[in-house]
């Protein structure tokens, strides 16, 4: 069995005793590094200053070699707060009013990703399977190649792939899409963000649909193809089940005193629709005055990229709306919104998601957004909450059982929330249960084998280096 290599911006390190990082992406990823043997490289996420890094910091546990490098104050600038979380982050996510384009930070992002592939060559053997993931380095696998590497190379995009007319305002997209067929394996999240893939390659006149999730662009054959991420979901339900016996969670419980409990989780950031949702939620109860001070929105969202004056200028938006909702409608006994500006440990989440009679879930555009299918495998299989879902979530081409909404139309989206709250049980156990079915068939395991075989056995194509 060839090593497997995979590289990210971010490393998870493994905790003291060798357990992988919480979240079901890094369970899965270290248990096919551990049984092929191999490395995860990445970002430190510290900084050099103005000198060059260092030699890559390697850590060995078991078959595993972390291998991280920092970065300069000027890789960090233009490379990641620059080109990938102002220019590629909000293109690909259809706010194009966001975009903030510049030649310095375009070439940074280019620049880094050519150092990452230097500094990962010397460690590459010629059977070696390499996995990238996410948008910070698209070209990476074109910079390998230019260094002569002719391994099985495969990409993962986690957030959505806009559509052409969207993705041709971004001045280099010739580049960004030159860098995506030099990998043997592009995925995607959702069928829809395949299709938008193949259309740009139609529109623009750059490469062509051979059928079979096989595609020619810029003088190579590779594959393509929509590979939707799970959660551990199993473990995540049982986990789910021992937390109720959470101090925390505990409290919770009684301190809404039997009122029904609504829950966001959303990092901080404007993709999520968290202005809307607080929107809706105020609507909710404007329009159904019989549920004030029966129900209680929990919205719990982390600080996420502070450095981007967007993100700054929104958690002051969000904390005021909250305040506003508040005092508007709160009394001395009941609070409508809490809002918890802070990360709370995953453990604490799994049993606040399985004390929540609904989980709403409206971001703007997401990828797929696993907050969704973690809510639906806490449930309690014999009250079983109901799932509040953006339409524009990729987690909404799965998950069939959840009411889904426009999170655009705040009027739509409360009228979800009274619908969910006056479901019948049986409703409510026959839309988790198929829910239930689904992720449990389809969990992060089987994603990473599935996106692994047809890495693996992707058939040998004549491929020219462009």
């Amino acid at each position: 069995m060839s090593r497997l290599i995979v590289v990210s911006n971010r490393v998870p390190m493994p905790a003291k005793d060798g357990s992988a990082a919480a979240g079901g992406l890094a369970v899965a990823l270290q248990a096919a590094l551990q049984a092929r043997g191999g490395i995860w490289m990445g970002w430190s996420g510290e900084s050099s200053g103005d000198r060059e890094p260092g030699a890559l910091s390697l850590l060995q546990k078991g078959n595993i070699t972390y291998a991280l490098t920092d970065l300069t104050d000027t890789d960090v600038e233009e490379y990641y707060r620059g080109f990938a979380n102002r220019v590629l982050w909000p293109i690909c996510h259809y706010r194009l009013d966001l975009a903030e384009y510049g030649r310095k930070e375009m070439a940074g992002y280019f620049r880094v990703n050519r150092f990452f592939a230097h500094r990962l060559a010397p460690m590459i053997e010629p059977d070696d399977i390499i996995w990238v993931h996410d948008y910070h380095l698209i070209p990476l696998a074109a910079e390998l190649r230019q260094m002569g590497l002719k391994n099985r190379i495969g990409f993962f995009l986690h957030i959505p792939w806009p559509p052409a007319d969207i993705l041709v305002t971004m001045p280099v997209h010739e580049e960004i899409m030159r860098g995506l067929s030099h990998y043997d394996l592009v995925g995607f999240q959702t069928d829809y963000d395949l299709q938008n893939f193949a259309g740009y390659l139609r529109r623009e006149g750059i490469g062509d649909d051979l059928g079979n999730g096989l595609f020619d662009s810029h003088g190579r054959t590779f594959k393509a193809g929509a590979y939707p991420i799970g959660i551990e979901t199993a473990a995540f339900a049982e986990f789910a089940e021992s937390a109720a016996n959470n101090v925390m969670v505990q409290k919770t419980r009684r301190s809404i005193e039997g009122r029904d409990m609504i829950i966001g989780v959303d990092r901080l950031d404007y993709s999520k629709g968290i202005i809307q949702r607080l929107e809706a939620f105020e609507r909710f109860l404007t329009s159904n005055p019989a549920y004030q001070n029966k129900v209680t929105y929990l919205q719990v969202t982390p600080k996420s990229r502070s450095e981007v004056p967007e993100y700054e200028h929104m958690q002051k938006m969000v904390a005021e709306q909250a305040g506003r909702v508040n005092g508007a409608i709160g009394t001395v006994d009941w609070v409508p919104i809490r809002y918890v500006n802070r990360s709370i440990s995953r453990n604490v989440l799994a049993g606040l998601y399985r004390l929540a009679t609904i989980g709403l879930v409206t971001p703007l555009r997401d990828g797929m957004n696993l907050v969704a299918k973690e809510y639906v495998a806490a449930q309690d299989p014999d009250r079983p909450g109901v799932l509040v879902l953006s339409r524009f979530a990729g987690a909404a081409r799965e998950l069939k059982g959840a009411l889904l909404v426009n999170p655009y139309d705040v009027e739509g989206t409360a009228n979800a929330l009274a619908r969910g709250l006056a479901m019948s049980l049986e409703e409510r156990r026959d839309r988790w249960s198929m829910m239930m079915e689904h992720l449990l068939s389809h969990d992060v395991s089987l994603w990473c084998e599935n996106f692994l075989g047809d890495l693996v056995t992707a058939p040998e194509l004549p491929r020219t280096v462009a």
